[in-house]
């Protein structure tokens, strides 16, 4: 597993992160517990250092995991999580900070998830939601001040809404946030016009989420593919959308060859091949999605041909938002 800096922080992080929301069990159609942690072991024994998970997700069970994994392997790891909006709205919306995260409302929230993973040091905090006007706001300022000091955090960042990469270009600018964490992947590329640029010049690490769209990129979809109940991808891939993902998917088949044995490592590579991204961070319940997805991170990154004709399959939209 190689590993690159996040930012200016210091930490050096596997290029290949674990994102924990499906272990979480909402929004996923449930989980099963015994799969997770199996899952987060074989991640951390297969040298992935870095994981990504959050106080909504499951109302806190997935930090619980990820604080279990921690404790029954004791392999080294940097944990970040995320403190939800107060008014719980995604996206954010509200140009106020006050309404989403003043500050007292962060160190409580930071305390929780202190409690659920069972640290005494959070690595990376983060918001939740952003909006582009909180970046001449001060109360997240104080907050992650207030919180360094106390030393139950190290790092403070953003995860940036859904498809708007630009709303956290202004804070990356400001040099007060140490990481971003943003939607990048073969079909949404937009974070490479001012987002990652910017970043790579101002030290900001970047956490690219969403690197298999949900699954779309992963090659497994067919046109029976359904999904369980409770699943938030039964209305993602709703109508038509599911039966055009696959089409677009289809036509990225050029990327598999001997190194590169499906599509979803294809789509790792792509994320991957951009020098500002740190880490991505591809869901994974279960232990041979970890093995798959780990071997990725072999130094062969994909050419400046295939990056120039990958352009073209770029698709503007977003399901997440009805």
């Amino acid at each position: 597993m190689l590993h690159r800096p996040l930012g200016r922080t210091g930490l050096k992080i596997s290029e290949i992160g674990y994102g924990a929301w499906g272990i979480g069990g909402t929004w996923w159609g449930g989980t099963d517990d015994i799969q997770a942690l199996a899952a987060l072991k074989k991640a951390l024994d297969c040298g992935i250092n870095f994981i990504d998970t959050a106080l909504v997700y499951g109302e806190g069970h997935s930090e619980r995991l990820v604080g279990r994994a921690l404790r029954e392997t004791r392999l080294p790891a940097i944990v970040a999580t995320k403190v939800p909006p107060k008014n719980r709205e995604w996206p954010a919306r509200n140009g106020n900070i006050l309404d989403c995260f003043p500050a007292t409302w962060v160190v409580q929230n930071a305390d929780k998830s202190l409690k659920h993973l069972g640290v005494e040091t959070i690595d990376l905090l983060q918001l939740h939601v952003w909006h582009g006007d909180w970046a001449k706001q001060d109360d997240w300022r104080e907050a992650k001040e207030r919180l360094v000091r106390a030393g139950k955090i190290r790092f403070f960042g953003i995860s940036i809404n859904d498809h708007e990469p630009d709303s956290g270009v202004e804070v990356v600018k400001s040099g007060g946030m140490d990481s971003v964490q943003v939607i990048f992947n073969l079909f949404d590329q937009t974070p490479t016009d001012r987002l990652l640029p910017a970043c790579a010049e101002h030290g900001v690490g970047v956490i690219a989420r969403c690197p298999l769209d949900e699954g779309g990129l992963s090659g497994r979809f067919t046109l029976e593919t359904t999904f369980p109940a409770g699943d938030f991808r039964r209305s993602y891939f709703k109508g038509t959308r599911l039966t055009e993902t696959i089409e677009r998917a289809e036509q990225l088949g050029f990327l598999v060859r001997e190194e590169i044995r499906s599509l979803a490592q294809g789509a790792l590579k792509f994320v991957l091949s951009h020098p500002a991204v740190s880490t991505t961070i591809p869901g994974m319940r279960r232990p041979d999605h970890v093995e798959e997805n780990a071997c990725v991170s072999d130094g062969r990154l994909l050419s400046a041909e295939e990056l120039e004709r990958l352009k073209e399959h770029a698709w503007p939209r977003n399901f997440y938002s009805g």
